[in-house]
């Protein structure tokens, strides 16, 4: 299943295969860092607001797609909540990998991100920022980076099939 998580209300793009979208569709509430989905509830998240099976979503996924719009070479204010309230995919223990101290994966699924930005001034820097930032991710997920593209607009969105 690829898990989409888009800031773009109303996201009508052209998916190949089983997916599931995850958008600004209810009010999302921060994370608050209280480790309730690593001790409570394990998996996830405690906060019941519609987004507390992102965790759940992403353990099931083989592919992760952010659509966002660019935001200083990151993921929109949406886009980085859903993944901050997705803390539940990881473990609570530490593994080292690639010489680095990540957390433990708590499901066995690998999965490849991709990130597709849009945003009209988005300058070279902060596309080298965003590159970075996803292969961080996929390094904090134990994932691979299938791609990061950029756009100028929207609906330039509408002609890619993810």
């Amino acid at each position: 299943m690829k898990l989409i998580i888009t800031d773009l209300e109303n996201f009508h793009v052209p998916v190949e295969g089983e997916y599931k979208i995850i958008g600004p569709q209810e009010t999302i509430k921060q994370c608050v860092g209280c480790f309730g989905c690593w001790i409570k509830t394990p998996g996830k998240c405690v906060i019941s607001d519609g987004y507390e099976d992102t965790g759940i979503f992403m353990g099931r996924c083989s592919e992760l797609i952010l659509v966002s719009r660019c935001c200083y070479g990151s993921v929109s204010p949406f886009v980085k909540a859903v993944q901050d309230r997705a803390l539940s995919y990881i473990h609570p223990d530490f593994v080292i990998r690639k010489g680095e101290m990540h957390h433990k994966q708590r499901y066995e699924n690998i999965f490849s991100l991709s990130a597709h930005f849009y945003g009209e001034n988005v300058t070279e820097a902060e596309k080298e920022t965003a590159r970075n930032i996803m292969a961080a991710n996929a390094d904090n997920y134990d994932g691979l980076v299938k791609g990061v593209y950029f756009y100028k607009t929207k609906k330039e969105l509408e002609d890619v099939i993810l």
